[in-house]
Order: structure tokens, then sequence, then C-alpha cells
């Protein structure tokens, strides 16, 4: 892994979404001698052989319920004094008639909302590392996304299929973006992420998406969980580089395609604002 880290001087990981799928994968591979690993999942019982296997430390979380993911940030506070490179990965697709404990829609909360609020309460980590990384698992579906700033939550608006989606992953996209604006001067760099259409558990908690990852069809667009978490593995042990602030990679190749507001600065500044209202941040 290259690092910058000074010798005897161990990296710190955390990672999300790190039972199964691409966000074990990268844990298994980014563990090691020089790196203090903490995996984050829904699930105790499917995270233990992730921790099992790389050492690392364990903490669970149900991003459906906000007051789980301040309970998380406060036990990683407590647990590790700096997080160099943290990997915003858990979340799916959801079905947007469900509502979440805290009353959103579900694409928008897990995917955007809780990792929001969780990045910053971890903040002060963020910056004790003097150089590090946000990364954000997003998606091509970013494409077919629509932020709108007085419907955060698809109350007023027609959820048509992969919208609602979508525009979580495209919200991961200007969260990214907000941090390469504000944070810059803390040392705190991001980059968003496509990894592919990797064949993971992803869609099990959409009954249409889930039907389609399952189909035998499947195998013939889908690439798998190793190439799947690749990218994100690679940029990760890149690091705290500025070189990466505020890009959305689609796999390895930089600039990937992505929705045009995912470039309009009054949406990620009002996004910005909306998220921190919402989570009792501002």
């Amino acid at each position: 892994m290259a690092s910058d880290q000074p010798a005897g001087q161990k990296r710190t990981i955390v990672i999300t979404g790190a039972s199964d799928g691409i966000g074990a994968i990268a844990a298994r591979e980014l563990a090691g001698p020089d790196t203090e690993l903490v995996v984050v999942g829904r699930s105790a019982k499917k995270l233990a052989p992730v921790a099992a296997d790389t050492g690392a430390q364990q903490f669970t979380a149900d991003f459906s319920r906000l007051s789980e993911v301040r309970d998380l940030a406060d036990a990683i506070n407590s647990a590790v004094g700096r997080i160099d490179v943290l990997m915003n990965n858990a979340g799916g697709t959801f079905d947007h008639k469900q509502r979440t404990h805290d009353g959103h829609e579900p694409n928008f909360q897990i995917n955007h909302l809780a990792p929001f609020l969780l990045t910053h309460l971890v903040r002060d980590r963020l910056v004790a590392a003097d150089g590090s990384l946000v990364l954000n698992t997003s998606s091509v579906g970013n494409l077919a996304g629509d932020v709108d700033l007085d419907d955060l939550d698809y109350k007023k608006r027609k959820a048509l299929f992969m919208r609602p989606y979508g525009s979580g992953k495209l919200m991961n996209i200007m969260f990214t973006r907000g941090i390469a604006k504000r944070w810059i001067g803390d040392k705190i760099y991001s980059a968003a992420v496509h990894p592919g259409p990797a064949a993971t558990s992803f869609g099990r908690d959409s009954r249409f998406v889930g039907l389609a990852y399952r189909s035998p069809l499947t195998k013939l667009v889908t690439i798998t969980p190793d190439q799947g978490a690749a990218p994100l593995i690679a940029l990760a042990e890149r690091g705290a580089d500025p070189s990466l602030n505020g890009v959305y990679f689609s796999r390895h190749k930089a600039n990937g395609l992505e929705n045009p507001q995912a470039k309009n600065q009054g949406l990620i500044d009002g996004l910005w604002k909306r998220s921190a209202e919402l989570t009792g941040l501002a």
C-alpha cells in the first residue's frame, strides 16, 4: 500500500457496508500490519467473519436510524485517534414507498443523509490525520437522479423507477464536491466512485431490482465483486491525494458520466444546507 505515513505509524481506514460484497473485499485487501481497520455493517453476525479475517474493530449500525449513526460516530471517535480514509460504502436501492424510522424516503436517508451525518461527526478524526480522504461509493445510476431541494423525500413528485435511488447516488457526488470546496483547508479531500455493476447482494431491499440482479441474464452484464471492489481499493491506497479532490470516477477512470446537477454549485450548497438542517447539524 502506498503511504506517506511516518515509519511505525499506522493508517486508519474506516469502511461502512463492510459485511459483504465489495465492502468486505475491500476490507480484506486493505488490511495489514500498517493499517488500523474499522469495519461497519448492519449485521454483527455477517460482519464478524470480516473482522476476524482482518483483525479489524467492528461496529454495527442501521443507517435507517440516525440515532444509530450518532452512536456509531461516538464509538468510532472513542476507538481511534485519527481517520486517514473514510470509505462511505454502505447503501443500496430501497422501496421508495417505505419510510425510515426518522420519516425519510430510504434511498435519501440511507444512501446520503446517514453518511453525511457520520462524516460530519467524525470530522475531527479526519482533521487529526493531517491529510485524509473521504471516499463515497456512488453509481452511474446518478444519471437517473433528480435533486429537488423542496422535495428530497419524494412526497410530492412521482418516484419513477430508479429515480429515488439515482437521486441518492447523485447526492453522493454532490456531497463529495461539497467536502472538496469546504474542507480543503483541513486537508480533507474527497472523491466519489462508480464501482461498476458488481454481482453482489445489491438490490436485496428492492423487490424489482433484486429480481433483476438474480436473473440469469445478469451474468452477461455484471462484473465480479472483486472487480467491483478494485477501484475503491486503488483510491483508498492513494489516500489523501489532492488530485483526487472532487473527482467522480467511473471505476478507474476519472470524470465518469454524471448528471448535470452534480456540478451545479447552487444545488450542491443547497443540499449541504438542507442535509445539515435535517440531521441537526445546522
